[in-house]
């Protein structure tokens, strides 16, 4: 049984709960599904029909696809006239307003000549249509080539190249005046250009119209298939012109059988299908990972995750956007691996891409593609500690994305360099996956966010907050030297006790680096700290120094908050005694006081007890490692007797019985205490003294040569 799966008793309300998650989950997902009726018949063009031979039971039109027929909307758009009516009194109002400005200007500066030039250009320009620069700017845009002009019921055609702009009206009243003797700057000083208004006036009524009876003019079919007609048979090679009559006899199939009956199947199976994975999801967290049911941020960002891909599927499919492939899915996976556990990671993945999935006309390359790159990128992000291993993730779990699709398209027989269209690769698909993968490197600053609106802590903030160089720990270290020494020793074994057991051992080194910390606002009351054999407790009552021995994780928890701290570390501060005893002054208390009923709550830890396997090995690591220091003498027997007896007599206080840890467990916990603790305290060896007593000392060449002579036999004494 898995160390997250305590045995507990389902409640009725717990049961309810799920099971309205369950259903609101279900009709989520399949209320965005698109309705589209699904293809029964699966087929490629360039390979052999797989099925037996199709006869047409019923007569049916063979539809034009949707290039052919946007190819005929644009050759009908040639012909299309946009309507304008011509309106004979703007230019009467415009002469006439003219006029009286004319005028007001004396005669010897404008005399009759230039007068009647002036009226006659601009009864030229309004005979010729001025249309607003708006409506010739879009009439250009939609290339159309001539418009209908139209008066009461008659209406004319007229090439556009002919109609004038108010700009282009106003250029011609003064083309080739300076060759008729006549002066342009007289004529702006009258501001002409406010005599300029657009006569020729669009009719969206008319012009509507129009379009409607030239698309109505179209035909949707490009021939007939008679019922009996032979439409393939088993061998024959798929044409575009067979799955053009294929994809016809389909569309007509399904608007000859009850189109709401149809429907009705459709959502019916489609809640089937999701309702199979949700259960299959509650079946899964309820055997293996009811730790996570019990907590609600857990179950919130799983639902979340769940959703956003399948619904952003549906969004797209239903509307034609973009390629499925350029979403990265992979990310989810990564998510839930950073954040929780490998096993959880892939059945979640599997789940996600079945649902989005159900989306897809043909979801065979795309379950294969994604299932593969999901199942790298959780083996790639077994321990998330650095940036850069997100950015491997994403190359490695692309890479294997584009070979899994590569082998696709090979078995499906396409080629590089194919003949056409429809037997080369697509290396479209290609491009989406690779700028998916380039999307997934997203994922480093979307863990941030997570962290932050679900209060996860993901290992690589755990490792950031275990940087000693940070203000919180360098203050330990500078208030509380002994106390960061003790908490460095700590962190230490207690990363090695949870490997072996197979715990998280980034976060228990964390917690074991913060989980005194609240040591810093009494740093002499604390052995550890203090220096020339100077004990303040030796002037305090026996309560008084258990109340501030005990204020230490309350403290903690306080400067916990105020550097913000996850909640995961600030548990350690508050477990790490649990609701234990302080001994020594409890004992000493008693001993003066025989009389005297004592307080237990008043020596006691608030607690609470430690709930996870983590902080259960940093509760017997802290003991352990702290008492270790007191030791007279330090032999395998003495640090085996102690580590026994004091993880001992926690378990029999009842400390443990809270949290997911095992006999076994405990067992490995106090082997690797006993070879840490050997190797810390080892003993050196005692060297052997010469027996006259002298002090070896370090010969000189010069001392080892003369004793060499005075040894050497010479001639005249051999």
């Amino acid at each position: 049984m898995s160390r997250y799966n305590k045995p507990i008793t389902h409640h009725w309300r717990e049961v309810t709960a799920q099971l309205f998650i369950a259903i609101a989950f279900i009709a989520l997902i399949v209320w965005f599904q698109p309705r589209g009726n699904r293809s029964l018949m699966h087929f490629d063009v360039g390979r052999p029909w797989p099925y037996g031979q199709l006869i047409a039971p019923f007569d049916f039109p063979i539809f034009k696809t949707d290039a052919q027929l946007a190819y005929e909307r644009d050759s009908v758009r040639q012909l299309y006239e946009p309507y304008f009516e011509y309106q004979e009194h703007v230019e009467t109002e415009q002469i006439k307003a003219l006029r009286a400005t004319l005028r007001e200007q004396s005669t010897s500066e404008f005399p009759l000549s230039y007068r009647t030039f002036i009226e006659r250009r601009m009864h030229d320009i309004y005979q010729i249509g001025i249309i607003s620069a708006d409506d010739s700017q879009r009439l250009h845009a939609d290339s159309c080539q001539n418009i209908r002009i139209f008066t009461g019921t008659e209406a004319s055609t007229h090439p556009l190249w002919q109609l004038l702009s108010p700009k282009a009206a106003y250029d011609y009243l003064f083309a080739n005046i300076d060759s008729l003797g006549l002066s342009r700057q007289k004529f702006m000083r009258l501001y002409l250009n406010q005599f300029i208004v657009p006569n020729l006036i669009y009719d969206q009524t008319k012009s509507d119209s129009h379009w409607k009876e030239l698309l109505g003019s179209l035909s949707p079919s490009s021939g007939m298939v008679l019922a009996g007609q032979g439409i393939i048979d088993r061998g024959n090679i798929v044409t575009e012109r067979d799955a053009q009559i294929l994809e016809s006899y389909e569309r007509a199939a399904a608007a000859r059988n009850n189109t709401s009956r149809e429907n009705s199947l459709i959502v019916i199976g489609q809640i089937m299908y999701v309702a199979v994975i949700v259960l299959c999801l509650i079946f899964y967290f309820n055997l293996f990972r009811r730790d996570y049911i019990s907590s609600g941020r857990s179950i919130l960002l799983l639902l979340l995750l769940l959703l956003v891909c399948p619904l952003l599927t549906c969004f797209l499919v239903r509307h034609t956007l973009l390629s499925v492939y350029l979403i990265p899915y992979v990310m989810i996976p990564v998510f839930v691996r950073v954040f929780m556990d490998s096993r959880t990671a892939f059945f979640i993945h599997v789940c996600l891409v079945l649902l989005c999935a159900l989306s897809l006309r043909y979801p065979f390359e795309f379950i294969a593609t994604q299932l593969t790159g999901g199942l790298v990128a959780i083996y790639t992000l077994r321990e998330l500690s650095e940036r850069s291993q997100i950015f491997r993730t994403a190359i490695l779990s692309t890479a294997t994305m584009l070979i899994v699709y590569a082998s696709l398209d090979l078995f499906h027989g396409r080629q590089i360099l194919g003949d056409t269209s429809l037997t080369r690769v697509d290396f479209v698909i290609y491009q989406h996956i690779v700028i998916s993968g380039v999307l997934l490197l997203f994922a480093y600053p979307l863990m941030y966010l997570i962290e932050r609106l679900f209060g996860f802590t993901s290992n690589v903030t755990l490792v950031e907050l275990s940087n000693v160089n940070r203000p919180l720990l360098q203050r330990l270290s500078e208030v509380a030297p002994g106390t960061f020494q003790h908490s460095m020793q700590v962190a230490n074994l207690a990363a090695e006790v949870a490997m072996k057991i197979g715990a998280k051992s980034q976060l228990v080194r964390t917690g074991a680096l913060y989980h005194d910390i609240g040591k810093m606002q009494n740093a002499a009351f604390f052995t550890e700290n203090q220096a020339g054999g100077v004990n303040p407790h030796d002037k305090l009552d026996s309560k008084e120094s258990a109340r501030i021995i005990i204020s230490h994780v309350a403290d903690g928890e306080a400067l916990a908050d105020k550097y913000e701290l996850p909640h995961i570390i600030r548990d350690f501060i508050s477990t790490h005694h649990g609701k234990g005893l302080v001994k020594y002054f409890y004992i000493t208390y008693k001993n003066q006081h025989p009389d005297e009923v004592v307080d237990y709550a008043a020596f006691s830890y608030s607690g609470p007890d430690p709930y996870t396997a983590e902080q259960a090995i940093l509760m017997m690591t802290d003991a352990v490692e702290a008492s270790a220091r007191s030791l007279k003498e330090y032999t395998e027997e003495s640090i085996g007797e102690l580590v026994e007896r004091i993880i001992d007599t926690q378990v029999a206080e009842g400390h443990f019985a809270n949290c997911p840890i095992t006999f076994k467990d405990i067992r490995t916990a106090k082997e690797v205490l006993k070879e840490k603790l050997k190797t810390i305290y080892h003993t050196r060896i005692s060297y052997p003294k010469l027996q006259n007593g002298e002090t070896p000392a370090r010969e000189t060449p010069a001392k080892a040569n003369a004793k060499t002579h005075k040894n050497k036999p010479s001639a005249q004494n051999p």
